[in-house]
């Protein structure tokens, strides 16, 4: 007969955790609220793009509807989605 072993697996707790990582994306609807003015305003002061880039993402919002503006962690995500809520923008969490 065959002597089998079994090799027990184990894995790190960075290991575990970097296999739970799963990344979000914050999403910035179209709204008929808020002007271009602001919708950049709050993309440079909260995300730090540049005026450029800023307006090149309110065009796309604009133009189809939404647009993701930065990805990372679900929870980073939220504190980003409540802050740009609170200026009046429409965020969600994908």
């Amino acid at each position: 007969m065959a002597d089998t072993q079994t090799k027990e697996e184990t894995f790190t707790l960075d290991e575990i955790l970097s296999s739970l990582k799963v990344i979000h994306r914050l999403i910035l609807w179209n709204d008929e609220v808020n002007s271009f003015d602001h919708v950049i305003y709050c993309l440079m002061k909260y995300l730090d793009y540049s005026e450029n880039q800023s307006e090149k993402i309110a065009w796309k919002v604009h133009n189809e509807g939404k647009c993701a503006v930065l990805e990372g962690s679900f929870t980073e995500m939220e504190v980003y989605r409540k802050i740009l809520q609170q200026e009046g923008l429409t965020v969600s969490v994908d």
